[in-house]
């Protein structure tokens, strides 16, 4: 039963911030990565940014220069800063926690709505 779930959502103007919140619950994990994801109205689902345990990150191009993947341990939560944002960012923004060794596991949150306005 473990569920990931996101919060911090909303509408923002262009050139605006946003945080967003990710808690997993039902579990203790280790060696796997958390990360951000988004999905824009005909669009495929792609990588925003990811994080180890460890503290190492990873981010698409698009956003490497605005965004910052961060993570708390000990509240089993993830965050995503966004500044600057453009309306290019508008999407539904996924959490993800996946494991690629065994045990693997590959769990999705529900999704939080973030639109920026032009």
């Amino acid at each position: 039963q473990v569920q990931l779930v996101e919060s911090g959502g909303g509408l923002v103007q262009a050139g605006g911030s946003m945080r967003l919140s990710c808690t997993v619950s039902g579990g203790a994990f280790s060696g796997a990565k958390m990360g951000w994801y988004r999905q824009a109205p005909g669009k495929q689902r792609e990588l925003v940014a990811t994080i180890t345990s460890g503290g190492t990150t990873d981010y698409a191009d698009s956003v490497a220069d605005r965004f910052t993947i961060s993570g708390d341990n000990r509240k089993n939560t993830v965050y995503l800063q966004m500044n600057s944002l453009k309306p290019e960012d508008t999407a539904v923004y996924y959490c993800r926690l996946r494991r690629v060794w065994t045990p693997t596991y590959d769990y999705w949150g529900q999704g939080t709505q973030v639109t920026v306005s032009s």
